[in-house]
């Protein structure tokens, strides 16, 4: 049976009845106090700088996809969560495509337009602008010096390899580096190929960045120091993970 606060009125004058004040199954908490109460809980935060909010709203959609994959809200590489980019509007952040969402980082996120076009988010691509060769006459495994030779000549002073019909391949002047850029050029290629299958299936095609921006970043992103300190985290977690067995 319900408490007599939330059904029945208070008083009665001139034959009517009034409402009770009380909040209902708080006793002896009036409406007052309640909404006194109420008006405590906290907000999300507010912001005056729109680019301020886009880095906190895109820091809570990488960490909504980590808990919906905790509670096993995910199924292959099917579904995503959204939101509005507060700085263009008429645009939104995504998750890219198959990526896991318990392993979503900010930095995964990818921001399309209406039509489905990838228009931010391409930015470790830049690490490779002018940095990355086609080898087109990779014939198999590597089982003979000639083979690596040739490799290694069509990769000159270049970062990164794309092997015809066989994958990937990345160097640098550290193993974190060469690590980083191999993970990260693995993560490109699968954005891109998203960012096509999306544009392409409703006639568009992609938006590439502009050849000045993307030198720019290059020189910010993309240099040796960079690679290094970028494996850094991935590096820390596997120490955290393992402890010192790797060292054995």
């Amino acid at each position: 049976m319900a408490p007599p606060s939330a059904v029945s009125p208070e008083h009665r004058s001139n034959g009517y009845s009034e409402p009770s004040a009380a909040a209902p199954h708080e006793p002896g908490l009036n409406k007052h106090r309640a909404n006194v109460q109420m008006s405590k809980f906290p907000g999300p935060p507010k912001f005056d700088d729109k680019l301020e909010e886009r880095e906190y709203l895109k820091g809570r959609l990488a960490a909504a996809f980590r808990i919906f994959g905790k509670y096993g809200f995910d199924e292959g590489v099917a579904g995503h969560i959204t939101v509005r980019d507060p700085v263009e509007p008429t645009t939104f952040w995504v998750n890219p495509f198959g990526v896991a969402f318990s392993l979503i980082k900010k930095s995964d996120l990818i921001r399309v337009d209406h039509a489905g076009q990838v228009v931010d988010g391409g930015e470790d691509a830049c690490s490779f602008y002018n940095d990355l060769v086609l080898y087109e006459s990779f014939n198999g495994i590597v089982l003979v010096e000639k083979e690596g030779q040739q490799i290694a000549a069509c990769l000159g002073n270049k970062k990164a390899a794309l092997l015809q019909n066989h994958g990937l391949l990345t160097v640098g002047e550290t193993i974190e580096a060469a690590v980083f850029w191999f993970i990260s050029l693995e993560k490109c290629c699968q954005a891109q190929l998203a960012a096509d299958a999306a544009a392409g299936g409703r006639g568009h095609e992609t938006v590439k960045i502009a050849d000045d921006d993307a030198a720019f970043t290059n020189k910010a992103i993309g240099t040796p120091a960079a690679g290094w300190f970028s494996a850094k985290p991935l590096f820390d977690v596997i120490e955290k993970e393992c402890g010192e067995d790797y060292m054995q």
